[in-house]
C-alpha cells in the first residue's frame, strides 16, 4: 500500500495519534511531515508503505490556513493550551483597516517561532526547554507570505478570522502575535484550520472515521489514497527506455537522457519508478519507489 492519504485531522489529538491510528486500521508503514497542533485541524498527508521515502517531497510545499486571533490576551503559548500573562486593551478598527495591517505581512521577512514548538536547538526540543522554564536562544528563520485576506472581524468578541497562503516553516501562532502588535494590542491564535497542503486540498480529505469503515472497501482505498507520482507532477519526466538502463540506474549509475538539468519523474515502461536528479543529460537515481 504504497501512496499519500489525505485526511482531515480532528481536533484535540496529535498528528502522531493520527500516523499511530491508521498505521494499526491499515497495518501498514505510515508517517506524516509536518505536524499540525494539537487543537489545531485540518490537511494531513499521510504517507503510506514506500510512501515515507518521499516525504522530502511534501516537506517543501507550501500551505493555506485559516486561522482565529483572540485579541487583548496574550499567552504562554501563544493559543489556547498556555496560561494569560500579558493583557492590553483592544483598539477598535474598521475592516478596511484591519485587512491593510494584514497585507503588510506579504512578502519575504525573518520570524522567530515560538518557543512552545518542536524545533532542535543542541538536540533539544524547544518546548523541552521551556518547560523546564531554561533560557535559550531561539533561531529565526525566512519565510514567505504569499497572500492574505480578512474572512471576518467580530468586535464584540475582539477576534480576527483570516486566510494565509505561506511558506514551509512559517507559524501561524507567531503571525497571529505579531498581527496583534501591528494593531497595537496582544492576542493569540484561537482557533487553527489548515486548507491546503501544495495540491492536496481539504476538499479531497478524509475523516479517520472513514478509513476505519472503509478499510477492507478496495475501491474506496484506491479512490482515495493518491499516486506518489501526484507529488513531483511540477517536475518533468524521464522515460528509461532500456532493461540494461533501468539496472544501472537502480544501481545508483548515471544514464543517459534528455532532460534539463533538476529533479524529475523517472518512468520504465510507462510505470512511475521514483524521483531523479538530471545534470548534463545524464539522470542519477533519487528516490526509487521500491
Amino acid at each position: 500500500m504504497d501512496g499519500i492519504l489525505i485526511v482531515n485531522k480532528p481536533k484535540g489529538i496529535t498528528s502522531n495519534d493520527v500516523v499511530n491510528k491508521i498505521k494499526h486500521v491499515l497495518n501498514c508503514k505510515v508517517g506524516h511531515t509536518g505536524t499540525l497542533d494539537p487543537n489545531a485541524t485540518g490537511v494531513l498527508p499521510l504517507l503510506l508503505g514506500n510512501g515515507t521515502k518521499f516525504s522530502k517531497y511534501l516537506i517543501n510545499h507550501d500551505k493555506i490556513y485559516c486561522a482565529t486571533i483572540k485579541l487583548g490576551e496574550k499567552t504562554s503559548t501563544a493559543d489556547t493550551e498556555g496560561e494569560v500573562i500579558e493583557t492590553r486593551p483592544v483598539k477598535l478598527h474598521s475592516e478596511g483597516f484591519i485587512d491593510d495591517t494584514l497585507k503588510q505581512f506579504v512578502g519575504k521577512q525573518v520570524q522567530t517561532p515560538p518557543i512552545y514548538s518542536a524545533i532542535k536547538v543542541n538536540g533539544k526540543k524547544l518546548y523541552e526547554y521551556a518547560r523546564k522554564g531554561e533560557e535559550v536562544e531561539i533561531p529565526k528563520r525566512e519565510i514567505e507570505i504569499y497572500e492574505i485576506n480578512l474572512v471576518n472581524y467580530e468586535q464584540d468578541n475582539s477576534t480576527i478570522t483570516f486566510k494565509v497562503h505561506c511558506s514551509k516553516g512559517t507559524y501561524i501562532r507567531t503571525l497571529c502575535e505579531d498581527i496583534s502588535e501591528k494593531l497595537g494590542t496582544v492576542g493569540y491564535m484561537e482557533e487553527l484550520q489548515r486548507l491546503k497542503v501544495g495540491s492536496f486540498d481539504i476538499s479531497s480529505a478524509v475523516d479517520i472515521f472513514d478509513v476505519e469503515n472503509n478499510k477492507n472497501n478496495e475501491e474506496w482505498l484506491k479512490s482515495n489514497i493518491v499516486g506518489l507520482e501526484d507529488l513531483l507532477l511540477n517536475y518533468p519526466s524521464v522515460e528509461i527506455k532500456e532493461q540494461n538502463e533501468l539496472d544501472r540506474f537502480l544501481n545508483g549509475v548515471k544514464v543517459g537522457c534528455n532532460c534539463q538539468d533538476g529533479i524529475c519523474r523517472a518512468y520504465f515502461k510507462n510505470e512511475f519508478i521514483g524521483s531523479g536528479i538530471v545534470f548534463d543529460n545524464k539522470i542519477k537515481r533519487d528516490v526509487i519507489l521500491k
